[in-house]
C-alpha cells in the first residue's frame, strides 16, 4: 500500500491503496511500473491547510484541478434526491475556478464551505458515537433463523397426516412444488436484495423500491398481516400439543377448543415479552430452539431403525417395511373435502418461512451475501428433511391401527382380516370398520413421537419448531410495518413508526401483531388459519418474482445485481405459478386477499404519494413511451387521427392560467400539449433552480397533462422560432401554436409588436396552425396573473412596474397549495350550462376552427353548450347556403345543427365603431410623405402611411363590421370562435394588430382567433 507522508515525515491513516506513483518538488511525478508500496510527497504548505482537522480528512484531487476530486465512496453513499451529499463541486465551481483563483478569489466547494462529508451524511461514514447495534452473519441471522422458521407446527402435526392422504408420491410432488416456488422465489429476492444497499423492511422495502409504492406499500401491509397471522397458526400448532398431553394425563380446563385458544393466547403473549426484550434475547431463544430441534431430529431418525415394541405395534408401528412403503405409495384421501389441492394448501404454511433473513435485513452485517447464501442453504436442508420425515414414517407405520394390545393374531386368522396390520399379525379390522381407529398414520397427529426413540424428546422439538416459528413470525411483522409506516404512504398508521432503544425496535407495531396474532389464535382451528396464511404468502411470492422479472424486463441500467444467478422468465413462471395456487387452495380466501391488495393499490394510485425509488414501473414507462414514439415514427399520418397538438406561449403557467386551462380543455387526454417558456437572456439568473419543478407541480395539481418546455433566447421571435423548430419528438410534434393575445399593444414599443406579428408570420411559415385566445379585462383572470406578463412580448417599463407590482402581491417562489387552488380561476374551470359557442366560419382553413369547437363539447363542462355557425353569404341563395353548410356538417359527422348566413357583412360600419378604429391606429400613422431617397419602411417600418391606410380602408371597414355582427349575436356566448385573418406581406404590424383588437374588442367572453394550416383536418369519407 503506497504511504502518504510529508517532507516532515509521518503517516497518514487515511490513504486509499493501491498508489502507484510518487512526486516531489521538482519535475513532474514519478509513476512506479511495479508493485512495490511508494510515496506521495506533500509540501508543508498543503499540509499546514488541513492542520484543523485530523490528518485523515485531508482529500485528495485529480490532476485537472486541485477542485476537481477523484472518485471516492463517500459521494455515491447517498444519492436519494432529498438527501444528496454536496461534496462534488458543480460544474459552475469547476468551470470559474481558474480565472478566480488568478484574481485571489477563494471558490467553494460545497454548500457549506467544507469539502469534508457533512454531518447528515450516511450512517457508514459517520462515526459510532454510542454502541453499535447488533448485527448478525449468514450463519446465525440467516440460514439458522430461516430454518427454524420453515420448521413449524406443519413438521410435527400435519406431514404424517397429509402423507397418509396423498400418499408417497403425491406427497413428495406436493412438497417439491412448493420447494420449487421457494426455491423461484428465494433467487427472485436475492437478486432483488442484492441490487443496492438493503435497509430494514424486508419483502415491503424490495418490493416498494424496485416496482415503486402501488405495488410495493400493499404487499407491505399483506406481508405483515401473514407475519402476525402465521405467529397464531404455530402459536396454535404449540396449543395442540401441549393439549394433547393435557388429555394424557387427564387434565381439562374447559374442552378441547376453549382449550387450544388459552394456552395459545399465554403462549403469544410469552412470546410478545421475549420479542420486546431485545434482539439478543430472542437470538439466544433461537438457539436453543435450534438445539432442540436437531436433537429431536437425531431422535427420531435413531427411533425408525429400532425394532418396535408390541406396544408400538398395537400403535401400528412396525418398522422399516416394503409392504408399509409399497402401500403408502398411492393416495388414500378420506372425507369430502380431501384432495390434492387442499393437502398442498395445508402443507405449504411449512415452507413459507423463507423470508425470515429478508426480514430482518436491516440487522444483518452484510445482506448481500446472508440472504442468497443463508436462504438457499436453509431451502436445501428443510427440504431434505422433509422428504425424509414423509418416506421414513409412510414406511414404517400402516394407515389404521386401535392401539389396543389384545388386537394381536395369537393362531390362525378365522374371520375377516381387513388393514395392512393382517400382514404383520395384528388384526385391527374392528376399529377400522367403526372407523374408530386411534392410531396409525391416518389417525394421530403424534406419529413422529411414537415412532421416535424416546416420545418426549420429539415433543420438545414440536414446541421448539411452533415456539421459533411463531417467535419469527412475531418479530418479523412489526419491523416491516414499521419501515411501512416510516414511508408515510398510508393514513393514521405513523404512530407505529416509532423505534425504540439502539436496534430500534418498534415497540408499538409489537402491540399491534400481538393483537392481530391473539385474534386468530381464538378461531382455534389449525386448518382454517394455514389455508388463510397459504394465500397470503402466495400473493407475496408472487409480488416478488414479479418484480425480479420486472427489473429484468425494463433494461434499466440501475438493476445490476450481485446475484447473477437468476432468469428472468424463471421468476415470471413462479409468479403466474403463485397467483394461480392463491387460488387453487382456497377461493375465497384468494379473492378475499386480491380484493384487499386491489383496494390498497387504488387508495395510492389517486393519492399519488410523493415519493420517488428509482423504481421499475418508472423504467417501464420510459421503455413504454420510447417503443411507442420509435413506432408511431413508422405511421404516416391521416386526416382521420389528426390531433391539434398544441404548443403554448404561457410564459411561466401560472402567470397564464386561462390560456393553460383552455388548451388543456380539448387536448387533455387527446393530444399533445407543451407550455413553452421563452426567457429573455437578462432575466436567466433571476429565474430559481427549481422553477421548472415547481411550475410542474403546479400544472400537475391542476390536472393540466402538460410537458414544460423552457428556452432562453435574445428575444421573443428567437425563441419561438427554435421552439416551433425543436419541439416534440417525432410524430409527437406539435402543429399548432397557442398565443395569448397582446391586450396592450397600444402602449407597447414598435419592436414588441413587431416580434409578435413576426411570431405569428413564422407559424405559418413553419405550416403550423395557430389559435390567439382573448380574455377580456375584469373576468376570470386577475391582473397580477394576466397572461400579457410575458417579457418576450412586453419590454417596455409600463409591464415591467405591473410585473414587479404583481410580485410582491404573490412572490414567485410562494406557490402554496391553497395559493395554486384558491387564487387562480379561469372561466375554463367552470361548468357552462346551457350558454351557445358561437363559431365564425369566415375563410375555410381546412376545419380546424370547427375542430377546436367539437373537442371542447366533448368535456363535461362544455358538453350541454349549443354550438351555432355562422357563415358569410348572399342573400339570394341564403337558404341554399344554409342547407349546404348543415349538409357538409351532417356529414362531418358533427351535432351542429343551427347554421346562421351573415348576409350584412358588406354593410359600412357605424361611424363611432370606425371613429374608434381610426383612434386606435392614430399613433402609428405616418401622416408625412416620406423625404426624397428614403423609404417608410427603412424611417419606421411599423408607421401606418397615408397610401397603406387607404389601400387596407375595405379591409379595414370589414373587421369593423364583422366585430359589429359578433357583438349583435354573441352577447351571452360561452365562447366565440372566429376565423384568423392571414396577415398581408406588405400589411404592417401595427395595423393587422388593429384589425385583431377590432375583431375581438367588445365582447365579455373568451374570444378565440383560429387559422388552419390551409390542410383538411376533418374529413367525411372512411378511409
Amino acid at each position: 500500500m503506497g504511504q502518504l507522508t510529508s517532507k516532515r515525515g509521518g503517516l497518514d491513516p487515511g490513504v486509499v491503496p493501491n498508489v502507484h506513483f510518487s512526486t516531489n518538488d521538482k519535475g513532474p511525478p514519478r509513476y512506479s511500473s511495479h508493485g512495490t508500496p511508494s510515496t506521495i510527497i506533500i509540501s508543508d504548505v498543503e499540509l499546514s491547510a488541513s492542520e484543523g482537522g485530523s490528518k485523515a480528512e485531508l482529500q485528495r484531487f485529480s490532476v485537472y484541478s486541485t477542485l476537481d476530486m477523484v472518485p471516492k465512496q463517500g459521494h455515491y453513499a447517498n444519492t436519494l434526491p432529498q438527501k444528496q451529499l454536496r461534496s462534488r463541486p458543480s460544474l459552475e465551481a469547476l468551470r470559474r475556478a481558474f480565472k478566480e483563483a488568478e484574481v485571489g478569489v477563494e471558490v467553494p466547494t460545497t454548500d457549506s464551505g467544507d469539502i469534508s462529508l457533512p454531518d447528515s451524511g450516511t450512517e457508514e461514514l459517520k462515526a459510532p458515537q454510542e454502541k453499535a447495534p447488533v448485527r448478525f452473519g449468514w450463519i446465525l441471522g440467516v440460514l439458522i433463523r430461516t430454518m427454524l422458521n420453515i420448521w413449524g407446527v406443519i413438521l410435527f402435526l400435519r406431514l404424517t397426516l397429509i402423507t397418509s392422504q396423498a400418499g408417497i408420491v403425491l406427497t413428495w410432488v406436493i412438497i417439491l412444488m412448493s420447494v420449487l416456488i421457494t426455491t423461484i422465489t428465494a433467487i427472485s429476492i436475492s437478486a432483488v436484495a442484492t441490487n443496492g444497499k438493503v435497509l430494514s423492511g424486508g419483502p415491503y422495502f424490495l418490493i416498494s423500491r424496485s416496482l415503486g409504492p402501488e405495488i410495493g406499500a400493499p404487499i407491505g401491509v399483506i406481508f405483515s398481516f401473514a407475519n402476525s397471522q402465521a405467529c397464531a397458526l404455530n402459536a396454535v400448532g404449540f396449543a395442540e400439543v401441549v393439549r394433547n398431553l393435557m388429555r394424557a394425563s387427564g387434565i381439562v380446563i374447559v374442552d378441547d377448543l376453549n382449550d387450544v385458544r388459552i394456552i395459545g393466547v399465554i403462549t403469544v403473549f410469552i412470546l410478545l415479552l421475549i420479542s420486546l426484550a431485545g434482539m439478543e434475547w430472542e437470538t439466544k431463544a433461537q438457539i436453543f430452539f435450534f438445539i432442540a430441534l436437531m436433537s429431536s431430529f437425531a431422535n427420531y431418525l435413531v427411533g425408525t431403525v429400532i425394532p418396535p415394541s408390541k406396544e408400538k405395534q398395537a400403535q401400528g408401528i412396525f418398522g422399516y417395511r416394503s409392504e408399509i412403503f409399497i402401500a403408502n405409495l398411492a393416495p388414500n384421501w378420506r372425507g369430502p373435502d380431501s384432495n390434492f389441492f387442499q393437502m398442498f394448501g395445508l402443507f405449504f404454511p411449512a415452507v413459507s418461512g423463507i423470508l425470515y433473513g429478508v426480514n430482518i435485513c436491516g440487522d444483518l452485517k452484510d445482506p448481500n451475501i446472508a440472504i442468497p447464501k443463508g436462504t438457499l442453504l436453509a431451502i436445501f436442508w428443510t427440504t431434505i428433511s422433509y422428504l425424509v420425515i414423509s418416506i421414513t414414517a409412510a414406511s414404517c407405520v400402516v394407515q389404521d391401527a386401535s392401539g389396543n394390545i389384545s388386537d394381536i393374531l395369537t393362531g390362525n386368522i378365522t374371520g375377516v382380516c381387513m388393514g395392512q396390520g393382517c400382514q404383520f399379525g395384528w388384526n385391527f379390522t374392528e376399529c377400522i370398520v367403526s372407523q374408530s381407529c386411534q392410531d396409525g398414520l391416518a389417525n394421530t397427529q403424534q406419529v413422529m413421537g411414537q415412532l421416535s426413540g424416546w416420545y418426549y424428546l420429539v415433543i420438545v422439538g414440536a414446541f421448539a419448531a411452533t415456539l421459533s416459528s411463531a417467535l419469527g413470525y412475531l418479530v418479523s411483522a412489526p419491523k416491516i410495518f414499521q419501515c411501512l409506516c416510516r414511508d408515510k404512504i398510508y393514513p393514521y398508521i405513523g404512530v407505529f413508526a416509532k423505534g425504540y432503544g439502539k436496534n430500534d425496535e418498534p415497540l408499538r407495531a409489537y402491540m399491534l401483531s400481538f393483537i392481530i396474532a391473539v385474534a386468530f389464535t381464538l378461531i382455534g382451528n389449525l386448518d382454517t388459519i394455514a389455508i388463510l396464511n397459504s394465500s397470503l404468502f402466495m400473493c407475496v411470492y408472487a409480488l416478488i418474482n414479479f418484480s425480479c422479472f420486472h427489473a429484468s424486463i425494463t433494461n434499466s441500467p440501475g438493476w445490476r445485481p450481485q446475484f447473477i444467478y437468476y432468469n428472468k422468465w424463471v421468476s415470471l413462471f413462479g409468479a403466474v405459478v403463485s397467483f394461480v395456487l392463491m387460488f387453487l387452495f382456497s377461493w375465497w380466501a384468494g379473492l378475499i386477499t386480491l380484493i384487499v391488495f386491489i383496494l390498497l393499490c387504488l387508495y395510492i394510485y389517486y393519492k399519488k404519494p410523493k415519493l420517488n425509488w428509482g423504481s421499475t414501473i418508472q423504467a417501464g414507462s420510459y421503455n413504454i413511451a420510447l417503443s411507442a414514439s420509435l413506432a408511431l415514427s413508422g405511421v404516416e399520418d391521416h386526416v382521420k387521427n389528426f390531433r391539434p397538438q398544441c404548443l403554448v406561449l404561457t410564459g411561466p403557467p401560472t402567470q397564464r392560467p386561462a390560456l393553460v386551462d383552455f388548451v388543456n380543455s380539448f387536448t387533455k387526454n387527446a393530444s399533445l400539449m407543451i407550455c413553452g417558456d421563452i426567457i429573455m437572456n437578462q432575466d436567466r439568473q433571476t429565474r430559481l433552480q427549481d422553477d421548472t419543478d415547481r411550475l410542474v407541480k403546479w400544472m400537475n395539481k391542476r390536472k393540466v397533462r402538460s410537458f414544460y418546455s423552457p428556452f432562453t433566447a435574445d428575444s421573443l421571435r428567437v425563441g419561438a422560432r427554435h421552439l416551433l423548430q425543436a419541439s416534440g419528438l417525432g410524430k409527437l410534434k406539435p402543429n399548432t401554436l397557442v398565443l395569448g393575445f397582446k391586450s396592450n399593444w397600444r402602449a407597447s414599443s414598435p419592436e414588441s409588436i413587431e416580434d409578435y406579428i413576426t411570431t405569428i408570420n413564422d407559424t405559418f411559415d413553419s405550416n403550423y396552425c395557430l389559435c390567439i385566445l382573448r380574455m377580456m379585462d375584469g373576468l376570470d383572470t386577475s391582473d397580477q396573473f394576466d397572461f400579457e406578463v410575458n417579457q418576450g412580448f412586453e419590454p417596455d417599463e409600463s409591464v415591467e412596474k405591473e410585473d414587479q407590482q404583481s410580485s410582491e402581491k404573490q412572490p414567485a417562489d410562494d406557490m402554496t397549495d391553497e395559493g395554486d387552488s384558491g387564487e387562480i380561476e379561469t372561466v375554463f374551470q367552470d361548468d357552462q350550462g346551457k350558454k351557445t359557442i358561437d363559431i365564425y366560419w369566415i375563410a375555410d382553413d381546412g376545419g380546424l376552427t370547427l375542430l377546436v369547437p367539437y373537442l371542447l363539447t366533448r368535456r363535461k363542462r362544455w358538453s350541454r353548450c349549443k354550438v351555432r355557425v355562422f357563415i358569410v353569404g348572399e342573400e339570394l341563395n341564403m337558404e341554399e347556403s344554409c342547407k349546404e353548410m348543415l349538409a357538409l356538417l351532417k356529414r362531418f359527422r358533427l351535432d351542429f345543427n343551427e347554421v346562421t348566413v351573415m348576409t350584412d357583412c358588406e354593410r359600412r360600419p357605424q361611424a363611432k365603431n370606425l371613429d374608434r378604429f381610426v383612434d386606435s391606429v392614430a399613433p402609428f400613422r405616418l401622416y408625412d410623405e416620406p423625404q426624397e431617397g428614403v423609404s417608410v419602411s427603412q424611417n419606421a417600418p411599423w408607421k401606418i402611411s397615408d397610401r397603406e391606410f387607404e389601400a387596407f380602408k375595405l379591409k379595414s371597414e370589414a373587421k369593423v363590421r364583422l366585430n359589429e355582427i359578433i357583438r349583435r349575436n354573441s352577447k351571452r356566448a360561452a365562447l366565440v370562435v372566429v376565423s384568423l385573418p392571414v396577415p398581408h406581406s406588405d400589411c404592417t404590424s401595427a395595423l393587422y394588430m388593429a384589425w385583431l383588437d377590432t375583431l375581438t374588442c367588445g365582447l365579455h367572453c373568451p374570444v378565440v382567433l383560429i387559422r388552419g394550416n390551409q390542410e383538411n383536418v376533418l374529413t367525411f369519407y372512411c378511409q
